[in-house]
């Protein structure tokens, strides 16, 4: 029987890569994407085993999406999960962002997300199987300080997210989102310094929590979580 394959965005470091971890000890081959190569090896290694594949990409790029998810489905087969979490923020003042840092986050949170989704519908819906997973975070639920155009991207891949839960109603194909507060990662590099950083959450408890409410069950579906610190 073919392996199944899981796609997992931004797989380099802090929840994708601890996602990572879960799909392979569950006998999924998984396909690590991201921008640097090195942080995906470095993922890699990590895993419980050598059921994995590397493709470097920046999912803001529709050409460069195009080209790696032919090349998963003819050198591995169709995608059976797919877990959108690249992710990237730039936090200041609205009036202070530069528009390098605004296209950015637009583009990755928001886009890299409606392009790597667009690459898997089709196949998912006919085989009326699959699942899509949107790591959205908290900033997508609620406006906060120093983070407009975060929250902007985040609110725009909600909106992403519950228009897919709604399309894909009549299917068999599982749409979940999470909503998850700040977490311990290399995300906060050179933002915040370790004082700051000292009680957020853990990624391999957020990644569990995921993981488990994620899972296709019979006769009921979460379609959502919302993970606070405490």
């Amino acid at each position: 029987m073919a392996k199944k394959i899981c796609v997992i965005t931004g797989a380099g470091s802090g929840l994708g890569a601890s996602l990572a971890k879960k799909y392979a000890k569950d006998g999924y081959h998984v396909c690590l994407l991201g921008r640097t190569e090195d942080k995906l090896a470095r993922t890699a290694k990590a895993l419980p085993n050598e059921d994995y594949s590397i493709f470097p990409v920046d999912v803001s790029s529709k050409r460069e999406v195009s080209q790696v998810f032919t090349k998963i489905k003819e050198e591995l087969g169709v995608v059976d999960v797919l877990v959108n979490n690249a992710g990237v923020g730039v936090f200041d003042l609205a009036e202070n962002l530069s528009e390098e840092a605004v296209h950015q986050m637009i583009d990755t949170n928001l886009k890299g997300t409606i392009f790597c989704t667009q690459e898997i519908l089709s196949d998912m819906k006919d085989r009326n199987s699959g699942s899509i997973l949107n790591i959205v975070s908290t900033a997508g639920l609620e406006g906060k300080m120093t983070e407009s155009v975060y929250c902007a991207s985040k609110f725009g891949m909600r909106g992403f997210h519950e228009s897919l839960v709604v399309e894909l109603k009549e299917t068999d194909v599982h749409i979940f989102g999470a909503y998850m507060g700040g977490m311990k990662t290399e995300f906060w590099d050179g933002i915040f310094d370790e004082s700051q950083t000292a009680g957020l959450m853990d990624p391999d408890d957020i990644s569990d929590i995921i993981y488990h409410n994620a899972k296709v069950r019979k006769n009921l579906n979460v379609e959502q979580v919302v993970i606070k610190n405490h």
